[in-house]
């Protein structure tokens, strides 16, 4: 597929190229459930007029010059062919055991379903049964933080419809204002320390890169691992829990965001949970 017009074709960045590469091929999953049942054409209309759909990259083809480049060209969105409906019954022993069934289709599309490269890189899953929507996403529309703000950003809170919500975010205390004012000995030696362990982890990973290979364990993977069946585990945590992490620990924010996703290195996706009401 080439772009025809210059002016309506961007580049992808070297990040998105990474992901576009087919060893990597990156999709992320995120899996929204909610209580009440899902009202399709209520769905379907809050995703057409929902920030996302405004934001370049999601209405945006994948094109290759004549070099092979890869670019974003600017398209015309038919939300019927990104939004899917799945009415089937999933395999599953215990048919009301919601969070094994979601595991298992998302399990299945992982290796089952690339996404079309004929539409824009993404699509929206939505299992009437299990009251879950399924959002899939190419990991090159963006990164983590991006995507998460966006999706913040299209959400409202639910005291103020109108209001966006808000994170709250720690402030370092400011030793100046009261008059504790820091040694230059001690700015010296952080900065020292700083140097120090900054050329030791680099020299590490360079002789890490170079002499040492990671070792085999039971979650290894071999010639093919891209194709191999998936396993989902699903981990839920209390929002009381997170918030008594994040008043003892520092820097908690980051830890406990990250938490779910730990060794999971088999993986190529990520799902994210988010009850609603």
């Amino acid at each position: 597929m080439a772009p025809p017009e210059s002016d309506s074709v961007e580049p992808v960045t070297p990040a998105g190229r990474l992901f576009l590469l087919p060893e990597m091929n990156t999709i992320i999953h995120c899996a929204f459930g909610v209580k009440n049942k899902i009202d399709i054409d209520s769905t379907r209309s809050v995703i057409k007029n929902s920030l996302m759909l405004k934001h370049p990259r999601f209405c945006s083809l994948l094109v290759r010059d004549k070099n092979g480049r890869e670019h974003w060209k600017k398209t015309d969105i038919d939300i019927d062919q990104h939004f899917i409906i799945v009415n089937k019954k999933t395999c599953t022993d215990d048919d009301d055991d919601v969070d094994k069934a979601v595991n298992e289709y998302i399990a299945d599309l992982s290796v089952s379903t690339p996404l079309d490269m004929n539409k824009p890189l993404w699509e929206v899953h939505v299992m009437l049964e299990k009251k879950c929507v399924i959002m899939r996403i190419h990991h090159a529309l963006g990164d983590g933080i991006s995507l998460m703000s966006m999706f913040l950003a299209s959400c409202r809170t639910a005291s103020d419809p109108e209001a966006i919500p808000t994170l709250v975010t720690g402030r370092r205390s400011d030793s100046g204002k009261e008059g504790k004012q820091q040694d230059w000995r001690g700015v010296i030696l952080r900065v020292l320390k700083m140097v120090w362990f900054g050329m030791a982890f680099s020299l590490e990973f360079v002789l890490r890169f170079l002499w040492v290979s990671d070792k085999k364990t039971v979650i290894s993977g071999g010639d093919g691992v891209e194709l191999w069946p998936r396993k989902l585990a699903t981990a839920k945590f209390l929002i009381e829990d997170m918030k008594t992490v994040k008043g003892a620990v520092a820097n908690a924010v980051s830890t406990w965001a990250l938490l779910p996703f730990s060794g999971k290195q088999i993986t190529d996706f990520v799902i994210i949970y988010i009850l609603m009401e």
